[in-house]
């Protein structure tokens, strides 16, 4: 009977190293796996991190955690979450806090806005893993000098179009994430917020009306891109490698991508800081990126906390960066040569990072956002006054969990 179970039992005690179920997005580089590999072994036999891949699409990956943490499913330990997720997750009770010594390392050398985003009611539930934030892309044989404003960009272009060159400047406009997050970065930008700092109620205002106003002007101006209400990410970035625009605000995959796939246009591929919309006022990107949380539900929670800060060390954040184009969330590793060389705009995303905002931290974020980016989609159909007034509305019964959000 001893031999039968000892058979069956798999991760009993002193059968082998406990393995860890790590849930995170799909990463096609080798980098997160090398990352898994790489702790196990550092571990000296304790522990193996099993790597799973979650669907590709950030609501599919929610979408599974959410139903098997609700049905506490004792099979997660590590995981993977959208910067947007933590304060939900730790609402719900899902996640663990991170204290004492593993908060200490947690925090050390780790950028101020990636940790805003893995902070909920001034506790620490995740550590950040990679971040992001996006930069204005430009060619200079087109565009000799970047624009540091809105306006200034706008000039550019209609200067362009009147001489028949290409002109578009690439944006997220379908109505998904991608248009949220042009909405907070250019309220914050203009000194506002969407949500208040204690994050009971809608902010907006002013700031909110001129963001608002902004993005219809530029829909409606010789910018814009005829597909920029369908337009995401990669449609950006195929429009830019296509010859078909002059500038882009997108994040930094672009940047090996034009290498990649147009070795000629990249000759005069270049990078600015995010457009401002005073010249006198800082823009403040947003941020993405992953945080690693510890499951409320894993048997293993001390190896879970080890294992964690093990897959962001040094070593593991610099192979993500230079494998798998994410940018660090450890202050330090942007002065490092190698991720230097290989992007020349690394000190460009730090200086971004530094004076980024983050997308409103609350547990009914889903709702905020869709809120946003249903009022504003399309962009030129935008009023801004009145599409403020919704968006306000509408979050403040997301906020109060009354109404219905479209």
């Amino acid at each position: 009977m001893a031999s039968t179970l000892a058979a069956c039992g798999g991760e009993q005690e002193g059968s082998g190293p406990t393995t860890l179920n790590w849930y995170n997005f799909p990463d096609d580089s080798g980098a997160l796996q090398k990352a898994a590999d790489r702790c196990g072994r550092a571990s000296g036999g304790r522990y193996r991190i099993s790597y799973n891949k979650l669907p590709r699409g950030a609501d599919g990956q929610r979408q599974q955690m959410v139903r098997r943490l609700a049905a506490q499913d004792d099979s997660l330990d590590i995981l993977g979450l959208d910067v947007t997720w933590p304060a939900e997750f730790a609402e719900a009770r899902w996640i663990r806090e991170w204290t004492g010594e593993t908060k200490r390392r947690a925090t050390e050398d780790t950028l101020r806005a990636p940790l805003r985003t893995a902070t909920w009611k001034g506790r620490l539930y995740a550590v950040p893993y990679n971040t992001n934030t996006q930069l204005l892309w430009y060619r200079e044989d087109l565009v000799p000098t970047p624009p540091t404003t809105w306006s200034e960009m706008l000039t550019i272009s209609r200067d362009l179009a009147r001489r028949g060159k290409p002109h578009y400047v690439e944006i997220q406009g379908a109505q998904y994430e991608g248009l949220t997050v042009w909405f907070n970065t250019l309220v914050n930008s203009a000194g506002g917020s969407i949500l208040n700092p204690s994050a009971t109620a809608p902010s907006l205002g002013a700031p909110a009306v001129r963001a608002a106003a902004l993005m219809r002007d530029f829909a409606r101006s010789p910018a814009a891109d005829p597909s920029l209400p369908n337009q995401m990410e990669d449609q950006n970035r195929l429009a830019m490698e296509s010859g078909a625009a002059a500038l882009e605000i997108n994040y930094p995959f672009v940047y090996p991508s034009m290498k990649a796939n147009n070795p000629q246009l990249f000759k005069s591929f270049r990078w600015a800081p995010y457009p401002r919309i005073d010249a006198d006022r800082p823009a403040r990107p947003t941020i993405g990126g992953i945080d690693l949380a510890v499951s409320a539900y894993s048997h293993h929670p001390d190896l879970a906390f080890e294992a964690a800060l093990c897959l962001r060390d040094h070593e593991n954040q610099l192979t993500a960066a230079l494998e798998g184009g994410l940018p660090p969330t450890l202050r330090s590793l942007y002065d490092e040569p190698t991720l230097m060389k290989q992007y020349p705009f690394s000190q460009d995303v730090l200086a971004a990072l530094e004076s980024a905002s983050v997308r409103p931290v609350t547990p009914a974020y889903q709702n905020v956002s869709i809120a946003v980016s249903h009022t504003l989609s399309p962009p030129s159909a935008v009023k801004p006054e009145s599409s403020v007034e919704t968006i306000r509305q509408q979050i403040d019964d997301a906020l109060r969990s009354e109404g219905v959000i479209p």
